[in-house]
């Protein structure tokens, strides 16, 4: 057997002397996006933002006087794999919107008021037209929440992933009375379930989602999204998360509200029994509200059962506010005012820390 010596290769040097774009990162293409986006930041200010883009850090003057005991709520998220869907498509607006309300419907299940939000933008290679709608999308969903855009990080990571490919993650921070703080504590057998719509997926289940109606149903995004839909599966999948934050807020300056559930990944079983003390069941009568046709389209070109639907998707009702039987009407009423369709959705009973779903 012959041995095989090692030969060293011939050195291939590049023309011209190495920079950080030809390396894969552009410094004019991020500064060129930092221009389209300042004006969008601009138009999501609150009085206690201070100074503008550029700086190294967001300036926020919070004023503890608005509060008895004030406690501060942060809450972090991403859009999941729904990014991969606008990716497809190619059209970036909406999928900030989502980013907004995963993060402060989070604080509003606490009873906090969302203050302030960042952002986090990875992308392969930075295209500015990519970015201004990715930020635009970012800034609707603050300017529907009322908090402010303070900051944001834009990160170019070359080799990481392909161009067009992206990542996006969000940081917010809300504030509530700890008197006013909602939880399971104050939660007992009697109370109601109010169930805010969801027209759609909102930011969850994408997974499985995309395995059906893609890998299994092979599905185009150009085709239509179920018979009569009126719209394409693409249009379907990236339609916007509804945020809740101003309308439960609303609900809580009138009626007297327990506790809230963001129904997330997980389903409404999971994040439901968030809501929950060890003593009492939630019983979600399904009769109270409508479930869109692309839930029941996902179920029947999957072969999914109904506990698995329940354990991965909204179904339709992407908040729960457990109310007090006294308050339904108002926390309706103030639901309704604020333009987010809601109903009654069940009951908490005695038992054991777990939701039940009832046809």
């Amino acid at each position: 057997m012959t041995s095989r010596q090692h030969r060293p290769q011939p050195e291939v040097r590049e023309e011209g002397p190495a920079t950080y774009a030809s390396a894969g990162v552009d410094i004019a293409a991020g500064e060129a996006a930092v221009e389209r986006i300042k004006e969008m930041v601009a138009s999501t200010a609150r009085p206690e933002v201070l100074g503008g883009v550029g700086g190294f850090g967001g300036a926020f003057s919070f004023d503890p006087a608005r509060y008895d005991r004030p406690v501060l709520v942060a809450s972090t998220d991403g859009v999941g794999t729904k990014a991969l869907v606008a990716q497809a498509v190619g059209r970036y607006d909406t999928i900030g919107i989502d980013l907004v309300a995963m993060c402060v419907d989070d604080l509003v299940c606490v009873g906090a008021e969302p203050l302030f939000l960042l952002d986090y933008v990875a992308v392969g290679k930075l295209d500015p037209e990519q970015m201004e709608q990715l930020v635009a999308g970012v800034a609707d969903g603050c300017r529907q929440a009322g908090c402010a855009l303070l900051g944001g990080e834009m990160a170019e990571h070359a080799g990481a992933m392909g161009p067009g490919g992206f990542d996006i993650a969000g940081f917010a921070l809300g504030a509530v009375d700890r008197d006013d703080m909602l939880g399971p504590e104050h939660v007992v057998a009697g109370d109601v379930l109010v169930g805010l719509a969801s027209p759609g997926l909102r930011s969850n289940g994408y997974t499985l989602a995309r395995h059906v109606l893609f890998e299994r149903a092979r599905r185009s995004l150009e085709e239509q999204a179920y018979e009569g839909a009126g719209h394409s599966l693409g249009d379907e999948l990236l339609h916007p998360s509804v945020i809740y934050a101003p309308a439960v807020l609303a609900a809580l300056g009138v009626a007297e509200v327990h506790a809230a559930a963001h129904v997330t990944g997980g389903g409404i079983s999971q994040n439901l029994a968030r809501a929950l003390p060890p003593r009492c069941d939630a019983v979600v009568d399904r009769s109270g509200f409508e479930t869109p046709r692309i839930f029941s389209e996902i179920q029947r070109l999957g072969d999914v059962d109904d506990v698995e639907m329940a354990r991965v998707f909204n179904l339709g009702i992407g908040m729960l506010l457990v109310v007090a039987p006294g308050s339904v009407d108002e926390a309706l009423g103030a639901l309704e005012g604020a333009g987010c369709r809601a109903s009654v959705a069940g009951r908490v009973v005695e038992g054991a820390g777990r939701v039940r779903l009832e046809a």
